[in-house]
C-alpha cells in the first residue's frame, strides 16, 4: 500500500470528507436533472430510499472494513467471505470496471459545468476536452501520494458543502409550497425506478473502505466515518431536492438538466449565483474525481497483487501504481462514449450486484465481524431490490445498458479465467525448473 512518507494521514474527519467528497460530486450535481426526469419533484423521496440502501450497506461495509481493514477494500471482504478464486476474482473485477464507470460520470458531469462558461455558439467539444483535462489533472495529483488526497478533500467538501447549504436554505425560504404538490408527482413507480440513478449519488461512500490501511485505528474510526458521510450527505440531498423543485417548475429542470442546480440558483440570486453554484460544481465534481481516483488505485493494486489483474497494475509509479494510469485512460474512454444517465444505470446496477454479494458473504463471517445478521441481510436484500427495479427500468427504456452490462460479466468472467491460466503457467514453470 502506498501513502506519504509522512504516516497515516487518514483520521476520522479526512475519511469523511473522502466520503462525501466521491458522493456529492457523483451525486446532486452530476445526477439531479437526470433523477428528476423520471421521479419529478418527488426525487427527494428517491434521494431518501437511495440513502437508506446506502445506510444498511454502509453498515455491513463499516463492519468488514473494521475486522478486516485493508486498502482493497470491497475486495479484500469478497475474498474473505468467498475465498479467493474464480468467483471472488471475477466479483473484484466488476467492481472495478463499476469503479471506472462512476469516474467516467463525474468527470462528464465537470464537462457539463465547465462549458457554461463558454460563449454561446461554442463548439460541443469543449464538453468532451474539459471531461478529459480534469481526469489528466487529477491522475497528476494523486501521483504524489495518499497526503495530498486529503488535504484538498477537507477544503473542497468545506466549499462545496457551504454553497450547497447557502443555496438550500435560501431556497427552502423562497421555496413557493404549489411547485412541491403531491399532485404533480408522477406514478408511484416511477420513484422507485429513479432508484437507477439516485442510489449512484451515494455509491461513492465505498471510498472510505480503501482508506482502512491509512487509518491509525480502523477498527473504530472506519464504522462512525461511513454512517456520518452517508448521513450528512443524505440530508443535503433532500434539502437541495427541496430548494430546487421549490424554485423551479419540473420541466425547466429537465430541459437544463445538465447544470440543473446553477439553474436553480438563478431565481433566487440571479446570476451571480449561477456563476458561484456552478464554480462550487466544478469544484466539488473535481473533489469527487480525486477520491475516487485514490480508492480506484488502491482496488487495482490489491487486485494485482492478488493476481487477479495483470501485473502492471501494482507497479509503483510516483508515490502511487501504474494502475492510476491505467485506469485513467479506461475513464476517458467512457466519458466519451455514455451519456449521464447510461453511466449512472450501468454504475449504479453494477454496484449493487457487488454491494448485495459482499453481504451475502458477509453473512458467513457475521461471528468474526459481530456485526447483526438481521442488518446486514436487510443490507443484501435492499441491494437487490434496488437492483431488480433499475434493471426493469433500463430494460424498457435503454437497451444497450443492458447489453454493456452483459458485456461487463463477460469481461470479469473472460479476464479472470485468463489470469487464472497465465499465474497456473507460471507456477507450473516454476515448480519444474
Amino acid at each position: 500500500m502506498y501513502k506519504s512518507s509522512a504516516g497515516k494521514p487518514i483520521g476520522f474527519w479526512s475519511a469523511v470528507s473522502m466520503g462525501i467528497g466521491a458522493m456529492v460530486g457523483a451525486g446532486i450535481f452530476a445526477l439531479l436533472g437526470e433523477a428528476s426526469a423520471i421521479s419529478g419533484s418527488a426525487v427527494y423521496i428517491s434521494f431518501i430510499i437511495g440513502g437508506i440502501i446506502a445506510l444498511f450497506s454502509g453498515y455491513s461495509l463499516g463492519k468488514l472494513g473494521a475486522r478486516y481493514p485493508s486498502a482493497g477494500g470491497i475486495v479484500e471482504y469478497l475474498a474473505q467471505a468467498w475465498g479467493t478464486g474464480f468467483f471472488t476474482g471475477a466479483m473484484s473485477i466488476m467492481l472495478y470496471l463499476a469503479a471506472v464507470v462512476s469516474l467516467s460520470l463525474i468527470a462528464k458531469a465537470f464537462g457539463n459545468y465547465a462549458f457554461t462558461f463558454l460563449p454561446k455558439g461554442s463548439s460541443p467539444l469543449w464538453h468532451h476536452a474539459f471531461s478529459v483535462g480534469i481526469v489528466v489533472l487529477f491522475v497528476v495529483i494523486n501521483l504524489r501520494g495518499a497526503r495530498d488526497v486529503a488535504i484538498w478533500e477537507r477544503l473542497t467538501v468545506a466549499l462545496k458543502f457551504s454553497v450547497l447549504t447557502g443555496l438550500a436554505i435560501a431556497g427552502i425560504v423562497y421555496l413557493k409550497p404549489e411547485l412541491l404538490s403531491p399532485s404533480l408527482y408522477p406514478p408511484t413507480k416511477d420513484i422507485f425506478f429513479s432508484l437507477s440513478i439516485t442510489f449512484f449519488a451515494y455509491e461513492g461512500f465505498r471510498v472510505i473502505t480503501n482508506t482502512a490501511e491509512d487509518m491509525p485505528d480502523p477498527a473504530r474510526t472506519l464504522p462512525r466515518a461511513m454512517i456520518a458521510a452517508i448521513l450528512l450527505v443524505m440530508l443535503l440531498y433532500v434539502a437541495v431536492s427541496f430548494a430546487v423543485f421549490g424554485n423551479l417548475p419540473t420541466d425547466k429542470v429537465i430541459a437544463s438538466r445538465d447544470y440543473a442546480l446553477a439553474e436553480a440558483a438563478l431565481p433566487i440570486f440571479g446570476h451571480l449565483g449561477f456563476v458561484v453554484v456552478a464554480v462550487a460544481a466544478l469544484v466539488s465534481t473535481a473533489s469527487s474525481i480525486n477520491a475516487n481516483l485514490y480508492a480506484v488505485t488502491n482496488v487495482t493494486y490489491q487486485l494485482a497483487k492478488d493476481g487477479e489483474l495483470p501485473a502492471a497494475f501494482g507497479q509503483p509509479i510516483g508515490h502511487s501504481r501504474e494502475g492510476l494510469v491505467i485506469s485513467g485512460i479506461l475513464i476517458i474512454v467512457l466519458s466519451l462514449l455514455f451519456d449521464l444517465s447510461q453511466i449512472a444505470s450501468i454504475g449504479s446496477i453494477s454496484i449493487l450486484f457487488v454491494h448485495a454479494v459482499t453481504h451475502i458473504g458477509h453473512l458467513r463471517l457475521t461471528t468474526e465481524t459481530g456485526g447483526s445478521r438481521w442488518l446486514v441481510a436487510l443490507a443484501a436484500l435492499l441491494s437487490l431490490l434496488a437492483m431488480g427495479l433499475a434493471l426493469v427500468y433500463v430494460s424498457h427504456r435503454a437497451g444497450n445498458v443492458v447489453q454493456v452490462l452483459t458485456g461487463f460479466v463477460l469481461v470479469a468472467a473472460a479476464t479472470e479465467l485468463l489470469l487464472q491460466k497465465i499465474n497456473h503457467r507460471r507456477v507450473h514453470l516454476r515448480i519444474r525448473s
